[in-house]
């Protein structure tokens, strides 16, 4: 039986990625994470995980524009359009995620952690976080109280129990 979003968001992240990875094996899944913020917090959070080589394929650690240009196919052109920390940015980075290697599901992750380089559109705790293949994506926005490890700490367990949720729906 799946478990509820509000009770998957009080799990400790190395429950959340035990539970992912349960949930991997018994669908045969492998999992990617494409990060900017969180700077590896997900596949941090996944790798404490004894066995997780068994169902974790790749992490990107995408700080730059140009690394998400270059490792993620994400095209300068949407970037600089929409800017990193967009819908249409985390989408075309999962997808690149999961493209390049192979996963059948991923997660992306870009925001505003601060203390600085917020704005009045992005203000600090903006974060948006995708989950998809290689195929497609769906996307939201955050809106994290608390400082820069507050905001990351919140993004990385909306990761996980995002990813969670989906696979318990396969």
């Amino acid at each position: 039986m799946p478990r509820s979003a509000a009770s998957l968001a009080n799990l400790d992240l190395i429950t959340l990625a035990e539970r992912l990875g349960r949930l991997c094996r018994e669908r045969g899944v492998t999992i990617t994470a494409a990060e900017s913020c969180t700077g590896g917090g997900v596949a941090s959070a996944i790798t404490a995980v004894a066995g997780s080589s068994d169902w974790f394929e790749t992490g990107y650690v995408t700080y730059s524009n140009a690394a998400k240009s270059r490792l993620l196919g994400v095209p300068e052109a949407l970037l600089e359009a929409h800017g990193a920390v967009s819908r249409e940015v985390v989408e075309a980075m999962v997808v690149g995620a999961c493209r390049d290697s192979g996963a059948g599901l991923g997660v992306a992750i870009s925001g505003v952690a601060g203390p600085g380089g917020g704005s009045d559109a992005k203000p600090v705790g903006t974060v948006w976080l995708a989950w998809g293949d290689a195929g497609g994506a769906s996307a939201e926005c955050h809106r994290y109280p608390g400082d820069r490890r507050a905001v990351r700490e919140q993004a990385v367990r909306e990761a996980l129990v995002g990813l969670v949720r989906r696979l318990e729906a396969r």
